[in-house]
């Protein structure tokens, strides 16, 4: 070969490479955290959809069995815990949300997704909504059915993910929830249902909606979140204990009692209706508010609307608090945060009513 042309094929081959690195600079930089869950499960056989061990398969195999992902953005994967979501404690809160936090600030960071077991997602998604400070997208996603069943829907959810954690429009909209194809709030969604794949719901409606790769957004989240709140997950190293007493015909003080003397600063009352309190319970209910803990009401109810102040129940009269639209588990989520804060009764009610 002449001169000339090894000269030419060395200067192509410079462009090339200068092309493809400007081309891969250009992408997102996207990390996946991976704490369990049974997005990470594996069944006996492809038949087991709702009977597998979660919390199976590390970050770097998901990671792998999604080669899409790539087209999307540049991904890395950390594994941070590998539990199925039920065990997940406020420790495991607070350990994730300072990693999600210090990820957030590095600046070859450009969206973060966590893969998450379904059964406290929600939970998880609300705290992190509350305590990071940060607009850079956060997207929280799982599965309803291990990868290794038929019809899998974790290898579309977290490529979805990718997509929404890609997305700039996804800035600012506070920490975000990906299942079924749907964009929720963390702030909102819940997991209604236990086998199908359409489990997660939010009684207001989804954000938007991710077709192919592409995000539609629809509306944007009403309540206070991220950094709009008054908390901050640098300034957390532990939660208030907070437990939740379920309503139900024949009720009894039992649970409530229990709960204060195991040291609970407040008891989410998830009740009847509009957060109905039996008249057998309510003598108990004055009596630990008279002592400090925290009476907070919610409804078993779910589907949308919320628990009135003052319906049901005297609670400027008791000094209780009401959940307002919150489920039981996403008011406990918010009092175990707002308690680090204050102990009033007045600002936990502000507090439930902007978040």
């Amino acid at each position: 070969m002449k001169p000339v042309q090894l000269r030419s094929l060395f200067a192509a081959s410079a462009l090339f490479v200068a092309c493809s690195a400007a081309f891969a600079a250009d992408k997102p930089q996207v990390v996946i955290l991976a704490t369990g869950g049974t997005i990470a499960g594996a069944g006996a056989s492809v038949a087991n959809s709702a009977t597998y061990q979660a919390a199976k398969v590390p970050v770097d195999k998901l990671i792998a069995g999604v080669p899409e992902l790539k087209n999307l953005a540049d991904v890395r994967g950390d594994q941070v815990f590998q539990i199925a979501s039920e065990s997940f404690t406020n420790e495991h809160l607070i350990t994730l949300g300072k990693r999600v936090a210090a990820l957030a600030r590095q600046p070859d960071v450009d969206g973060i997704v966590i893969t998450h077991g379904t059964d406290t997602l929600e939970e998880t998604a609300f705290f992190l909504n509350l305590v990071l400070k940060t607009d850079k997208p956060v997207v929280i996603v799982g599965s309803m059915r291990p990868g290794t069943a038929m019809s899998a829907d974790g290898m579309l959810n977290l490529y979805n993910a990718v997509a929404v954690a890609s997305s700039k429009d996804a800035a600012g909209k506070g920490v975000l929830v990906t299942m079924n194809d749907e964009i929720h709030t963390g702030r909102d969604v819940a997991k209604t249902v236990n086998i199908k794949t359409e489990a997660f719901k939010s009684p207001w409606g989804p954000l938007g909606m991710i077709v192919e790769g592409k995000t539609y957004w629809f509306r944007a989240p009403a309540k206070r979140h991220t950094t709009g709140t008054e908390f901050d997950i640098d300034k957390l190293d532990k939660l208030a204990p907070v437990d939740i007493a379920y309503g139900y015909g024949n009720a009894t003080p039992t649970a409530y009692k229990a709960f204060a003397e195991g040291g609970a600063r407040a008891i989410i009352h998830a009740g009847t209706g509009n957060g109905s309190v039996s008249g057998a319970v309510v003598p108990a209910l004055q009596e630990l508010r008279g002592k400090g803990v925290q009476i907070i009401r919610s409804s078993r109810v779910v589907g949308g609307g919320f628990v009135l102040r003052n319906a049901e129940q005297p609670d400027d009269k008791y000094d209780w608090v009401v959940a307002h639209d919150l489920n039981p588990q996403k008011a406990r989520i918010l009092a175990s945060v707002a308690l680090t804060r204050t102990t009033d009764a007045k600002e936990l009610q502000r507090m439930f009513m902007e978040y």
